[in-house]
């Protein structure tokens, strides 16, 4: 027989949606009282989700959250007046803000745990809003203890130390943990660090959704004092599940549900920027969304995301051709948006290109041809997908990978021109990868766009290669030097050639204006540019 019951709310909550949010774990309240629950275990911050960011400066903002925290707990009591429930909220006390969890409990908030360890390197701020908590939380039935930790805590000794040592018998950890391709396993390698040093069971609760350019994956564990996983819940869907703990042996126990996790993957990837995608257009407002359409490998990945984000109603595409498209570019073009079911239009822009060359005669006489008359072309090929923005209020998905950002191969105010750029921190080989992977549940890209040679189109017979090292060993660079911050001798060292090295980093320093420019778009690495990647635009060092 089970000993406590808990429920875990694996929640996609609205930062800043105070009133939506307080319903959302009230209905996770009620599915906790239909299943007899002890304890409901909501994600960090829950009543206003995380990160709020600079709304944590504005005291409206705090009173609100804790007012509705505290009618929370009446509503909560009204319907299960036994029911334990754990919601996040920022919390002021004495002058100090704090990032704390409150226990609610016969109708009103019984106790205040506040978090010990605030992150502050990747896209983490929490020193810049909280201060440190020092002491420790716990609850529990019949006399068993449970102690509450958030988040970073459980990277660290002291806060397991203290509630262990005040007779925790098991731990809750409430998370806003971002995803990303490494992170899964870290969460896991610490929380099994905790729990086979102090022999106690983890009960890890995880945020999911996305948020602007974060997105948080769920995958919401329990593991045993051994270490062991005993029971997962899927990745990025909101879920809830029960969980039973036993007592055996004078100790608590995790019953066992399901143990195998499967290595990060591909699928992974996709169903983040998905997500990522369905919750800014959703979350936003927007209707949903449009995007130019090449008949190349990037856009066509971004349209499939946005179909399976948004449905193909809530999705339009444009083809822009000009003189310099090859004529299977638009064949492939027009056979996506069939197979797809979508809205498809065709907007030739030669004419508007001759009448920008026209214009600029006077002011071009005299200099060879180069980049700027390419760049018309994207700019045109922008101002029309705005215009058609403006007018539908469909926001623009830009389709620029992290390989083109890297090396500022892409038009400021031309296909950089948009809302959310849904390949921000994709490389280019990666995107292929996700080609082959959504092909896999029915083709919706033409074999040719994934095996045909990338190309910018700007000009007769252009190729990505032309301008760029060939994208392997591009995409090898940038990790290093960007994801690991290797610097061009460590890289060079483990055999990248020379010149490829020296090319990818001296673009990569002159192009970080046009990064700063860019739209949000979704992280998945464990470096994105945008608020992981912070390096001044004026910046005489060489290194």
């Amino acid at each position: 027989m089970s000993y406590m019951k808990f429920v875990i709310a694996q929640l996609n909550l609205l930062v800043g949606g105070i009133t939506q949010n307080r319903a959302k774990i009230l209905d996770a309240a009620k599915s906790a009282v239909a299943v007899e629950a002890d304890v409901l275990i909501t994600p960090e911050l829950s009543i206003c989700s995380y990160q709020p960011e600079d709304l944590l400066l504005r005291p409206a903002f705090i009173a609100a959250c804790k007012e509705a925290v505290e009618g929370l707990a009446r509503d909560i009591a009204a319907i299960a007046p036994d029911l334990i429930a754990i919601v996040g909220l920022p919390w002021q006390e004495d002058g100090a803000l704090f990032n704390a969890a409150a226990v609610l409990q016969d109708g009103r908030i019984a106790q205040i745990y506040k978090k010990a360890e605030l992150p502050n390197y990747s896209v983490f701020d929490d020193k810049r809003y909280f201060q440190c908590g020092s002491s420790h939380v716990l609850i529990g039935r019949s006399g068993r203890k449970i102690g509450l930790l958030i988040c970073e805590d459980i990277w660290f000794d002291a806060p397991a130390n203290r509630a262990v040592e005040a007779g925790a018998e098991a731990l809750i950890v409430i998370n806003g943990s971002p995803y990303d391709t490494e992170h899964f396993d870290a969460r896991v390698s610490e929380c099994r660090k905790r729990a086979q040093q102090y022999d106690v069971p983890v009960i890890y609760c995880n945020l999911v959704g996305g948020q602007d350019e974060i997105v948080y994956d769920g995958q919401s564990f329990v593991m045993n004092a051994a270490g062991e996983v005993t029971q997962r819940l899927p990745g990025f869907v909101e879920a809830t599940a029960v969980v039973e703990i036993e007592e055996v042996g004078r100790k608590l126990v995790p019953k066992v549900v399901r143990s195998n996790r499967p290595n990060p993957t591909v699928a992974d990837v996709y169903s983040a920027l998905v997500l990522a995608v369905k919750d800014y257009i959703g979350k936003n407002g927007f209707p949903g969304i449009v995007l130019g359409l090449s008949g190349g490998i990037d856009s066509a990945v971004v349209l499939a995301i946005a179909v399976d984000a948004l449905g193909r109603d809530h999705v339009r595409c444009v083809m822009l051709p000009s003189k310099f498209n090859a004529s299977i570019s638009l064949e492939d073009a027009r056979w996506m948006a069939g197979i797809q079911g979508i809205r498809y239009d065709e907007i030739p822009i030669e004419p508007i290109y001759e009448s920008f060359e026209a214009a600029l005669v006077d002011q071009f006489k005299g200099y060879k041809v180069d980049a700027s008359e390419e760049n018309l072309q994207s700019r045109i090929r922008g101002t029309l997908l705005m215009a058609i923005s403006n007018k539908t209020g469909n926001l623009v998905l830009t389709t620029g990978n992290k390989s083109e950002m890297t090396t500022g191969y892409a038009t400021l105010y031309g296909d950089m021109a948009g809302g959310f750029g849904v390949l921000k921190d994709i490389d280019k080989e990666l995107v292929y990868e996700l080609a082959n992977y959504r092909n896999q549940f029915g083709r919706v890209i033409p074999e040719r766009v994934i095996t045909r040679a990338p190309s910018a189109e700007l000009r007769h017979d252009q190729k990505d290669q032309d301008s760029l090292p060939e994208y392997p060993v591009l995409d090898e660079i940038m990790s290093l030097y960007v994801e690991k911050n290797l610097s061009a001798d460590e890289i060079v060292a483990k055999g990248l050639p020379r010149e490829a090295v020296d090319k990818v980093v001296r673009l990569l320093r002159i192009n970080e204006y046009k990064r700063r420019q860019a739209p949000v778009g979704p992280r998945v690495t464990p470096r994105a540019y945008g608020r992981d990647w912070r390096y001044p635009i004026t910046n005489g060092w060489r290194g």
